[in-house]
């Protein structure tokens, strides 16, 4: 499927370039969020026409999101979790439970699948993990899990 991208989105291009992507993720994901157009004649002429308007756009979000990825940058955010004798985890921390806790934490809502993660945080110990607020936006975090006490 050929379309044209309607704001950066990283790893795949930039506003108005021509790109193909795979059915679904063209329709269900870059149609359906008006992140993209389909490639024709008239949205092609469409969008050269608006690309300045895109381009301020995407820039005061850019900046926008660049205040708030220095907030978060470099933050460590601690989990207290039952575990094995040997340190492992019985259930590992997921995307989902690290968002929550940063809004608990600090009032940022940052959605799970922003939240990259390297390694399964399945083990007590120190962790690093990126945040992706825009295609050229990130943040750096650390997830210290410790030992739950137990009652």
């Amino acid at each position: 499927m050929e379309l044209i991208l309607l704001e950066n989105i990283l790893n795949l291009g930039n506003i108005g370039d021509k790109v193909v992507v795979k059915n679904g993720y063209g329709r269900n994901f870059l149609l359906k969020k008006g992140k993209a157009l389909r490639f024709n004649k008239e949205n092609l002429e469409y969008v050269s026409k608006k690309k300045d308007e895109l381009n301020k756009k995407n820039l005061e979000l850019k900046n926008k999101l660049k205040e708030t990825a220095k907030l978060i940058n470099n933050k460590t955010f601690k989990f207290n979790k039952e575990s094995k004798e040997n340190g492992e985890l019985y259930g590992s921390i997921k995307p989902k439970e690290i968002s929550s806790i940063i809004f608990k934490d600090i009032k940022i809502e940052i959605k799970p699948s922003q939240i990259v993660l390297k390694n399964n945080l399945d083990k007590i110990g120190s962790y690093n993990a990126q945040i992706n607020f825009h295609s050229e936006v990130s943040a750096q975090i650390s997830i210290k899990i410790d030992k739950a006490q137990s009652a």
